[in-house]
């Protein structure tokens, strides 16, 4: 995982780096201060971060094009001569001849040496972007370089393009990051620890990679490998800035994936004509395993150059796409070490004791006894999976995904009975005070009567209603706790916590869950049960929550009627207020909900407020107003309010999205909904549909609509399937947005794509599980592991 520039001061390098992969960059020649930090700000530190800093585009500098057949936008290398030269206005203008045509360069700023460079007759090669004006062909501070009888010119060829920031010139990096492969390649460090046994247990898995097909290598003065090419550039001496005295034990009898071992005729620049044998002339491996981290790297930061255009530009491409097999050998590895990690901190975590709890349940029995309703088939089962977790003294971990509306917090409660029985007490944490204080009325609604104490803790309270909350828990005189965040503040103490159950745990850091499991008593951690009514895609599941359990509850109670989604254009608001009214006089109740493009409470609460104002000067029906802004108690009493019928019409921001529940809603109304994505807009659209009362959601957009736009609101319109809508949103918004930034910023990749490698997944889950049971394997595991994912080691035990 590359590591940010925050994070930068808290790493030491004081130890002595396992190899030169682990070093900082500051050990390779010419990074000093200054482009350490500019390389901090790329999450660059490490050499290996160095490395795996991949161009993200080529410039194909191995063609030259005559100036006259250059066309507008086109990047291209030309070669002429100075025959004219303007620098009596403000900068100066090069004319560039090479008998085909004419093009200008154009230089805003002079700096020293340009005048003298661009004389009368000195010919050039340039490299830049040509832009076609009335005033001719021109290209603005190109690339150049002199070309005389005995300097040939060293720009030719793939250049590749590295993402940068200001201060940082692509010379640079391409410097440095030749450098890193010299350093690496000098000591002849194994730069994998797989071995062919260990692919052999994924051969049967389907894998298709980019691989050429006929090979035609552009010509080359002399045939030689990127390694002779890499130490003609870079002394070998000169690798490392004040550590060129390092040598490597390994360098002799490497492993099988050493550097040394790195086959050159994989890169041989040699000239073969089509009629060659196909076989004999194969450059790019025919197989992903054959290659070892190495080689792909090499081939990434200079891949070879075809005199076959077309079969340059799909090379190229898929590059770029990072599909290519040099890609996915690293994606492959990459994935894995993600795996590891969460295989090895579900491990850590078995090893710990966890409460054992009965089989069986008087509590939870009498609680399913009191419901009008059965449970559905779905939460049976997935009740008989977290008992049988609570009955072991192993922890669980366990996720149940439900869609909204499934029925997930009343198995919770289910599973909280067992705790209770055993003498344990149960934790429920909510990452917002109205989803918390809406479990607290479930809760109390369910337990007090069974004779259990049921208490709250959260932000907004006295520090005296804080003081006894606190002694009651300690104290256990209350047995289940509801709150949010504050429940794993450090004051916090339990008298026997024996099960945690955190809902919309997406919303938490993995800091905060290890905060509260470590509040169980003295060598125990309680069970977890997390909750999430956002369905996750399978790769995202197994990116984030790989090191879990997972129940889903994939059925509805019966009586539930289907959503009818509409979209509307807001010009059309007049007729949607019509209809809400409508709605409200035959009884029934709704929601309006206002969004906006910022991500502020205060512009969301004044957004509602004046919506509120609005309508109850046009609908004479009874309406309700509930933000964020607003104190606890006061969004509790309006939410009661409209719960018990007082109210006809709610209009509210986004917070009413999980947990709100009222059967005789029937209509919902979504303001700006192009702004909102596509599982926020399936959460808040979940909110009606539970009666028996047809339902329908309308969302309300403003035109005009991007193309992203139009699909999201299309989608939601099309399906009313959880999973579905996850996928799309994972496509359109990418794994940061669905789940938030909180529990994805651990899962930056430096190549992988949870949507592109769906494939690639299934051959690294079953790598890591190869991997992690072998005993003997357990340093390539934590090898593996530090190297890709350096700062994971800290959440070992969440």
């Amino acid at each position: 995982m590359p590591i940010s520039a925050s994070q930068l001061s808290n790493r030491s390098f004081n130890s002595e780096p396992t190899s030169a992969l682990d070093m900082p960059v500051t050990a390779l020649a010419g990074v000093g201060p200054k482009v350490a930090e500019q390389l901090a700000q790329l999450g660059i530190v490490r050499i290996f971060d160095l490395l795996l800093h991949l161009p993200r585009d080529y410039e194909d500098r191995s063609r030259l094009v005559a100036i006259g057949d250059v066309a507008h936008g086109q990047a291209a290398l030309m070669t002429g001569r100075v025959v004219h030269v303007d620098s009596k206005r403000s900068g100066m203008t090069v004319i560039i001849d090479d008998n085909s045509g004419t093009i200008s360069l154009r230089f805003f700023k002079v700096y020293a040496g340009l005048a003298q460079t661009m004389s009368l007759g000195t010919q050039l090669q340039l490299f830049g972007e040509v832009k076609v004006s009335r005033y001719g062909k021109q290209i603005h501070h190109p690339e150049y370089e002199v070309v005389t009888d005995t300097v040939a010119p060293t720009n030719t060829g793939l250049q590749p393009i590295y993402p940068s920031v200001k201060g940082l010139h692509q010379n640079k990096l391409r410097t440095l990051i030749k450098l890193a492969l010299q350093t690496v390649r000098s000591e002849g460090l194994p730069m994998t620890l797989f071995t062919s046994d260990d692919f052999a247990t994924v051969a049967d898995l389907p894998l298709v990679p980019f691989e050429p097909t006929r090979k035609q290598i552009a010509d080359t003065a002399e045939p030689e490998d990127i390694f002779s090419a890499l130490a003609r550039s870079v002394p070998e001496n000169s690798a490392l800035g004040n550590n060129s005295s390092r040598n490597s034990a390994s360098g002799n009898g490497a492993s099988e994936n050493s550097v040394q071992k790195a086959t050159p005729s994989v890169y041989n620049y040699t000239k073969y004509d089509s009629d060659h044998d196909a076989a004999t002339n194969t450059v790019a491996v025919s197989n992903v395993y054959n290659l070892t981290i190495f080689e792909a790297l090499v081939l990434l930061h200079t891949p070879p150059t075809y005199t076959d255009a077309g079969q340059q530009y799909k090379l190229l491409t898929h590059l770029s796409a990072r599909t290519h097999s040099a890609c996915q050998r690293l994606i492959i590895e990459e994935l894995t070490a993600h795996q590891l990690s969460l295989l090895y901190r579900r491990q850590q975590l078995h090893q710990h004791k966890a409460p054992k709890c009965a089989m069986q349940s008087a509590l939870t029995d009498q609680l399913f006894a009191a419901l009008p309703f059965s449970l559905t088939g779905a939460q049976q089962r997935v009740m008989k999976d977290i008992t049988a977790d609570m009955a072991t003294s192993i922890p669980m971990l366990r996720l149940v995904q439900g869609d909204v509306g499934a029925g997930k917090t009343l198995v919770a409660a289910g599973a909280a009975g067992y705790a209770l029985d055993s003498g344990w007490q149960v934790a429920v944490m909510a990452p917002t005070e109205i989803l918390a204080e809406q479990h607290l009325v479930n809760f109390k609604q369910w337990f007090e009567p069974l004779g259990v104490g049921v208490g709250w803790l959260a932000g907004k309270q006295t520090a005296k209603q804080r003081r006894e909350a606190l002694e009651a828990v300690v104290e256990n005189t209350v047995q289940i706790v509801v709150g949010t965040h504050a429940l794993f503040q450090e004051q916090v103490k339990f008298a026997k916590l024996g099960l945690v159950i955190i809902d919309e745990q997406h919303r938490f850091g993995v800091e905060q869950r290890m905060a509260l499991t470590n509040k169980g008593v003295a060598g125990s951690t309680p069970h977890q049960l997390i909750m999430t009514a956002t369905p996750i895609p399978r790769t995202l599941a197994m990116s984030v929550y790989g090191d879990m359990d997972t129940s889903i509850i994939d059925e509805l109670p019966p009586g539930r009627t289907p959503i009818t989604t509409v979209t509307i254009d807001r010009n059309r608001r007049d007729e949607v207020i019509e209809r809400i009214a409508v709605n409200c006089e035959a009884g029934r109740q709704a929601y309006w909900v206002c969004s906006l493009v910022e991500e502020s409470s205060v512009l969301d609460a004044q957004a509602a407020e004046a919506t509120y104002e609005d309508l109850s000067e046009r609908l004479d029906i009874r309406i309700g107003l509930v933000h964020g802004k607003m104190k606890g108690a006061d969004k509790q009493a309006v939410m009661q309010e409209f719960k018990s019928g007082q109210l006809d019409l709610l209009i509210a921001t986004t917070v009413i999205e999980v947990g709100v529940d009222v059967p005789n809603a029937s209509l919902m109304v979504i303001e700006n909904a192009e702004r909102l994505g596509l599982s926020q807009l399936h959460q808040l659209r979940g909110r009606v549909g539970r009666g028996s009362t047809k339902s329908y959601c309308v969302l309300l957009y403003q035109k005009p609509l991007s193309e992203t736009g139009t699909e999201r609101l299309s989608v939601l319109r099309e399906s009313t399937d959880g999973f579905v809508i996850a996928q799309k949103d994972l496509e359109l918004r990418g794994p940061g947005e669905l789940l938030g930034k909180r529990q994805t910023g651990n899962v930056g990749y430096y190549l992988a794509d949870l949507i592109r490698d769906e494939q690639l997944f299934a051959i690294a889950q079953r790598l890591a599980k190869h991997l992690i049971a072998d005993p003997a394997r357990k340093a390539d595991v934590s090898q593996l592991i530090h190297r890709w994912m350096p700062e994971a080691s800290r959440y070992t035990n969440a």
